[in-house]
C-alpha cells in the first residue's frame, strides 16, 4: 500500500508541476489562438490527472485514520473537477446555452453545495477554520450555478466568461497544491520550517487573487454596458 501511495504521490506531483506550467501559458496565449488551444488541452489533461491520482489518495489517507484529510482531499476533488467540466462545456456548447446549463449542470451544483456542507461540519466537528472557511468555495459555485441554471446570461460571450472563470479556478485549486503541499515540501527538505501563518496565506492568497484577475478578465473580454443619453425636452 505504501509504495502503491508513493507512485500515486509522484505521479500527482509530476501533473501538479505541468498544470502549473501549462496554466500560465495559456493565460499569457492569445485567446483562441492555436498555442492557447494546444496549452489549455495540455493544462486540461494534467487537471485530469490530478483528479484521477488523487481520489485513491483519498481513500488511502482515510485508511491511515486521517478522515479530516481525506475528506478534504475529496471535497478538492469535486470543486476542480467541476471547473474542468465547466471550462470544457463552456466551448462545445457555446452556441447552445440551455444545453448548457441542462440537468447534468444543476446535479453539479448540487454536488458542491452537498460536498461544501459536509467539509464544512467535519471543520466544525474538528475545530479546523481552514476547513469550515473553505467550505465557502462550493457553496459560491453550486449557488452561483443554479442562479445562473434559472437566468441564463444574456452577454454574447457568455460562453467565454464561463470557460475563464471555470480556469481560474482550476488555476486556483493548481496555485492552491503548489504553495501548501510541493513548495512545502520543497523548503523542509532545506531544514526550514514554515510558520504557521505561511499556510492560511498558501491557501488563501490565491484565492483572493482569484478575484481580482477575474475583475480584470471580466473587464476586458465582457461587452460594455450601453449607455444612451436622453435628449432633452423639446428637442
Amino acid at each position: 500500500m505504501d509504495t502503491f501511495y508513493k507512485i500515486l504521490l509522484s505521479a500527482h506531483g509530476l501533473c501538479g508541476l505541468v498544470a502549473l506550467v501549462t496554466f500560465w501559458m495559456a493565460a499569457f496565449a492569445k485567446k483562441g489562438a492555436p498555442l492557447h488551444l494546444r496549452v489549455g488541452k495540455a493544462y486540461m489533461i494534467s487537471m485530469l490527472g490530478i483528479i484521477v491520482t488523487a481520489v485513491p489518495m483519498a481513500a488511502i489517507i482515510g485508511m491511515k485514520g486521517k478522515p479530516g484529510i481525506a475528506t478534504f482531499l475529496g471535497y478538492l476533488v469535486v470543486i476542480t473537477a467541476t471547473g474542468i467540466w465547466m471550462g470544457w462545456r463552456a466551448v462545445k456548447r457555446k452556441r447552445d446555452q440551455a444545453g448548457f446549463r441542462d440537468s447534468a449542470y444543476l446535479w453539479v451544483a448540487v454536488l458542491n453545495l452537498v460536498a461544501s456542507a459536509v467539509v464544512f461540519s467535519v471543520g466544525m466537528k474538528m475545530s479546523q477554520a481552514l476547513l469550515m472557511g473553505f467550505s465557502t468555495v462550493g457553496v459560491f459555485t453550486g449557488v452561483q450555478m443554479l442562479v445562473r441554471r434559472a437566468r441564463p446570461m444574456t452577454a454574447v460571450r457568455w460562453w467565454m466568461k464561463e470557460h475563464y472563470s471555470a480556469m481560474v479556478g482550476c488555476g486556483v485549486a493548481t496555485h492552491i497544491a503548489f504553495l501548501a503541499i510541493g513548495f512545502d515540501r520543497i523548503i523542509r527538505l532545506f531544514g526550514i520550517d514554515p510558520p504557521g501563518w505561511y499556510h492560511l496565506i498558501a491557501w488563501f492568497l490565491p484565492l483572493m487573487l482569484s478575484f481580482v484577475f477575474m475583475a480584470w478578465l471580466n473587464r476586458k473580454y465582457m461587452p460594455k454596458p450601453v449607455t444612451t443619453t436622453a435628449m432633452p425636452a423639446g428637442a
